[in-house]
């Protein structure tokens, strides 16, 4: 007997969904990296790029998933025996510390616990009691908790200490606000398989005058991630790329900007606070426990503790293959205990009341007690209050 046919819901954190029209211009005949064609699209998108990290410095580009853009950070700052802090708060958090391992830094690790922010205070006890750590690593989005930290009080505290401050923001960039300028934050890095609605395959390093010549002064130790070699081919005019771009990336990059652009970027992020108030307020309606804290700025990733009576490895695959809304389980230590909705980047108010609805049947079939249409009803009235619909760009 064949399957039934069962359409396809894209709820991760990465890759997200494609808006129709960066799919379609993929589709398109490939361009020659140097041809006046590209070029064209390649300055359009380096002069776009600046609006979600809201920059007016160089974003530095490389064909890489966004860990190619925190290895760029670490290979470009740290050299080995120096000192470095990772503050994490989750999976993707850690992985600064292992990319700093990596290259022989003398990494000071501040683990706040999965499901809780970095605190300020905490880090300003480790800086003082680590005078010569001179940059800091951390976290934007803790995609695998949904914990958003306070990036803008971090950076207070890094500079009050002397020390830059490099943030990932690869889930983040595009759904909550990190304003880089205006707070101060000497390196953010990104990827395009996010929020900003591309494939996977660009990195992004937005970074400043200070970082980059830090970097200059310690040449060596990289080759394909060099700031000061990359940073030196985007001056150009036309600027131009040290290694073969990802022109098809590129390509769609440039439509995805384009949308974001044309919605404004301080809607965008409403868009998302929107969707990600309406999914909390589902999950508190199915009397179901957040993972991590009730915050209004955590609209990247929502994080549900599962009830412990049933099989949460279960949740995911069978949200997958019995109604076609793929979401993502818990990982290492939480693996069967949460379920992380996303809502970061093409997402739309009818995403989340359909995931909410199959999240709904689920639990049933896994002996869950609870009221059908509770989490969808909740969500449908944040939407109603609203007084418009959480659309997304088309």
């Amino acid at each position: 007997m064949s399957t039934p046919f069962v359409k396809q819901y894209l709820m991760t954190a990465g890759p997200t969904p494609l808006p129709p029209a960066v799919s379609q211009v993929m589709a398109e005949p490939i361009l020659y990296h140097r041809a006046p064609a590209f070029v064209e699209i390649y300055a359009r998108c380096l002069e776009r790029l600046r609006l979600p990290f809201e920059t007016s410095t160089d974003v530095l580009c490389f064909a890489a998933s966004g860990s190619g853009a925190m290895e760029s950070a670490v290979a470009n700052l740290l050299r080995p025996g120096a000192p470095a802090l990772v503050a994490s708060c989750g999976k993707f958090g850690e992985r600064w510390k292992e990319l700093a391992d990596a290259y022989g830094a003398a990494t000071v690790h501040h683990d706040a616990g999965w499901g809780h922010k970095v605190e300020p205070g905490d880090l300003d006890r480790l800086l003082f009691e680590n005078p010569a750590v001179d940059v800091v690593f951390t976290t934007l989005s803790e995609t695998s908790t949904g914990v958003v930290n306070d990036v803008r009080a971090l950076t207070d505290v890094a500079h009050s200490h002397g020390s830059m401050i490099v943030v990932d923001a690869v889930s983040g960039l595009g759904a909550v606000p990190i304003p880089q300028d205006e707070w101060g934050v000497d390196v953010v890095v990104s990827g395009s398989q996010k929020a900003l609605m591309c494939p996977p395959g660009l990195a992004f390093a937005s970074v400043s005058e200070g970082a980059l010549a830090r970097a200059a002064k310690a040449p060596g130790g990289r080759f394909y991630f060099d700031w000061t070699k990359t940073a030196k081919g985007q001056r150009k005019d036309p600027p131009d790329s040290p290694f073969t771009p990802a022109v098809s990336i590129f390509m769609a990059l440039d439509v995805a900007l384009g949308l974001i652009e044309r919605e404004g970027l301080d809607e965008v992020f409403a868009r998302h606070a929107l969707l990600g108030r309406a999914t909390r307020e589902a999950t508190k309606a199915l009397d179901l426990e957040l993972f991590g804290p009730d915050d209004d700025a955590a609209n990247v990733v929502t994080a549900i503790r599962l009830p412990e009576a049933i099989d949460g490895t279960k949740v995911p695959k069978i949200m997958r293959d019995r109604y076609g809304v793929t979401i993502a389980g818990g990982q290492n230590q939480l693996k069967g205990k949460i379920a992380r909705i996303a809502h970061c980047g093409y997402f739309g108010a009818f995403d989340i009341v359909t995931t909410i609805s199959a999240l709904e049947l689920t639990l049933r079939e896994l002996g869950h007690e609870l009221d059908l249409g509770a989490g969808v009803g909740a969500a449908q009235r944040v939407f109603l209050d609203a007084g418009v619909p959480a659309s997304a760009p088309a």
